[in-house]
């Protein structure tokens, strides 16, 4: 394999902010059913329709797995699709499926109650709740494969998931606003508003030549369990998905735990909610400066920067105090900006790397479809750990956590700050350092496996 055949089928032309903008609405409206689907819908269903909570946390995990475990046999689907110049039916089926699933699911108390309903209410929300989720995942692999194929070089690959991720931000924001406008009606409409304004938009983005039909559209595609594996042979994918895991668990700990600490550490939880959108917002306000740096430094450098940065806020928000609420505040500007590198740089590196290992136009789906995976593994992980952690160390929520290093400041700001220096190690050994070395690591590593 020849380094120059790794760019051969790219645009002509890079695509202009208005293209982006268009590919990147469907994420505006992805995210904004993100927030009801992942923090309303248990409030909603527990508080105003008495169904245990029990029962809820056991519906919301194995639905939830379920789900992960197809996104890699959804990526392969994109891939097929993008071959055939039909990825935009497949977005637009998996979208109008997760629509019906998230309304169902913000009317079915109405329907059938959870007294009256029993067995059938639990089959109806696992089913409601697993389209919505499947919907959403094989729209957002399919959407994250087209992405990869924008742009030429690392600086305009970043860029491309730089609207994506900013335009998604921007839906967490505007989910979070539409929560003191109203309650189920409103998410649904807003969902139902955003997609299909998202749909038209996307309908407008013309497909890249890298998936151009041909009559052998799937020769070069591996089929069945080796299309999924495939991207798993590499020893370079598999280091990238490492140090992403790692540094994502660090970056979930804290995010399952932020409740916890503004309650019972700093002692402002009627600022919370003010606490996240500043979080969220920053994140958004901090993606130019990212992308600057990544056309200033190259994209890992100024990834591993990023890390530092988080590794830095989490160490302060050890040392804070109860009562700090300002401080606070400026720390969670401080994470949000650091935020913006985790989103943006490593899918950017993710779509360079598919590149050189000469699956363009080929397994995009199947690399994200394992991406997502990942990502869902992050959130179980960060989870399955932190909450027994802080059973296991004593701690108690609504207990004020006070002293130098209780339990609390201990799994949320200590922890992460381990993670995170382990995935900045990770990437510097992993992928800085070989390619400083020997520039063609990837597709040297690519031979010595095939």
């Amino acid at each position: 394999m020849k380094a120059v055949a790794r760019d051969a089928g790219e645009p002509s032309g890079e695509p202009s902010g208005v293209q982006l903008a268009r590919y990147g609405a469907l994420q505006f409206a992805l995210s904004f059913v993100a927030l009801p689907l992942y923090v309303f819908l248990p409030a909603y269903y527990g508080v105003e329709y008495r169904v245990p909570l029990g029962l809820l946390g056991a519906l919301l995990l194995g639905t939830r797995l379920a789900d992960a475990l197809v996104d890699p046999a959804l990526g392969r689907l994109a891939d097929r699709m993008l071959a055939r110049r039909r990825a935009w039916g497949l977005i637009a089926a998996a979208s109008l499926v997760s629509l019906a699933g998230f309304a169902v699911l913000m009317r079915l108390p109405a329907w059938l109650p959870y007294a009256a309903g029993g067995a059938g209410f639990i089959a109806a929300f696992a089913a409601a709740l697993w389209l919505a989720q499947a919907g959403g995942t094989a729209a957002t692999v399919a959407h994250q494969a087209w992405g990869a194929a924008l742009g030429q070089g690392e600086a305009a690959r970043t860029r491309v998931f730089a609207w994506r991720e900013s335009l998604g931000l921007a839906g967490v924001l505007a989910a979070a606003a539409a929560t003191q406008l109203g309650g189920a009606s409103v998410f649904t409409l807003g969902f139902a508003l955003s997609l299909g304004a998202a749909l038209v938009l996307l309908r407008g983005v013309e497909l890249p030549r890298l998936f151009a039909p041909r009559a052998s559209a799937f020769a070069s595609i591996p089929g069945g369990l080796r299309a999924v594996v495939e991207p798993l042979r590499h020893r370079a994918f598999r280091g990238l998905l490492a140090t992403f895991v790692t540094s994502g668990v660090a970056a979930s700990i804290p995010a399952t735990l932020v409740l916890f600490f503004v309650r019972d550490r700093i002692g402002a939880p009627q600022w919370a909610g003010a606490y996240l959108l500043l979080y969220f917002a920053a994140a958004a306000a901090g993606v130019p400066l990212w992308l600057h740096g990544v056309r200033r430094f190259g994209a890992a450098p100024t990834w591993l920067f990023g890390i530092a940065l988080t590794v830095c806020s989490f160490a302060w928000a050890a040392a804070l105090r109860p009562g700090q609420s300002e401080a606070y505040a400026v720390l969670c500007a401080a994470c949000g900006l650091a935020l913006g590198s985790d989103l943006i740089v490593p899918p950017a590196l993710l779509a360079g790397l598919i590149r050189s290992l000469g699956h363009g136009g080929r397994l995009e789906g199947a690399y994200f479809g394992l991406w997502n995976l990942a990502a869902k593994f992050t959130l179980a992980l960060a989870a399955g750990v932190a909450l027994p952690l802080l059973g296991a160390m004593g701690y108690r929520p609504g207990t004020p956590a006070q002293g130098a290093l209780p339990a609390l400041v201990v799994a949320y700001a200590l922890l992460p700050c381990a993670l995170k220096i382990l995935s900045g190690w990770m990437l510097w050994r992993g992928w800085m350092r070989p390619a400083a070395s020997d520039p063609g690591f990837l597709l040297d590593s690519t031979r010595r496996e095939a």
